[in-house]
């Protein structure tokens, strides 16, 4: 019973989601175990690679009342790149992709997303802006965002209000001084995340 109040508040909260939220306003952190950010680059033309980072934390500072005040910040953890390479006894391939090769991890230990400005386009879509970190350089990236659904109630957590967004983006990795194999390893570099946030309990 829970579970349908549960979806049938957020079936009726979509239309209005441009103008406010029926969540309440407050601090909501990034849920990791149902959070996934997934890269995806062109390897010579044949295929799209692809690869995640298995750690990553964050926090929304939500205005339910005004969605467009609200602010995002995000870090992940290089080292924790994951490929799936299928030959471990022959290469580390993570490890090295992690190492001062590729990402240098060990020197720039974070990557740190920062909204500067969110701007809502439709029911349950928008944008959000902000300054990327990665390897020591700040550029502004745009990620396009659906809001897929806001919980008065998690099914599971019943006494925390939730919030789950789809977001993508594309970056130059090259202007972050990614610059190795490119262009036959595509210097562009999509970036596909599927993110929970929970409600802050004291």
């Amino acid at each position: 019973m829970r579970l349908a109040a549960a979806l049938i508040a957020t079936t009726l909260a979509l239309p209005a989601a441009a103008q406010e939220l029926s969540i309440p306003s407050g601090t909501y952190a990034l849920d990791p175990t149902h959070t996934s950010v997934v890269w995806k680059v062109s390897h010579f033309g044949l295929s799209n690679y692809t690869g995640r980072f298995e750690t990553v934390s964050g926090s929304i500072d939500l205005n339910a009342e005004n969605p467009a005040e609200s602010s995002v910040n995000i870090t992940v953890d290089p080292a924790s790149i994951s490929t799936g390479f299928p030959f471990p006894e022959r290469e580390d391939f993570d490890a090295k992709l992690a190492g001062a090769e590729w990402f240098n991890s060990p020197e720039y230990p974070e990557m740190t997303f920062t909204s500067t400005g969110i701007e809502v386009t439709g029911d349950n879509t928008g944008t959000i802006t902000g300054d990327l970190t990665m390897m020591g350089t700040t550029l502004p990236v745009t990620f396009d965002v659906t809001m897929n659904a806001a919980l008065e109630a998690h099914p599971m957590l019943s006494e925390q209000a939730a919030i789950g967004f789809s977001a993508v983006a594309t970056i130059d990795r090259t202007e972050f001084g990614l610059e190795n194999a490119a262009p036959a390893v595509g210097p562009e570099v999509e970036i596909i995340v599927e993110a929970e946030f929970l409600e802050a309990t004291s």
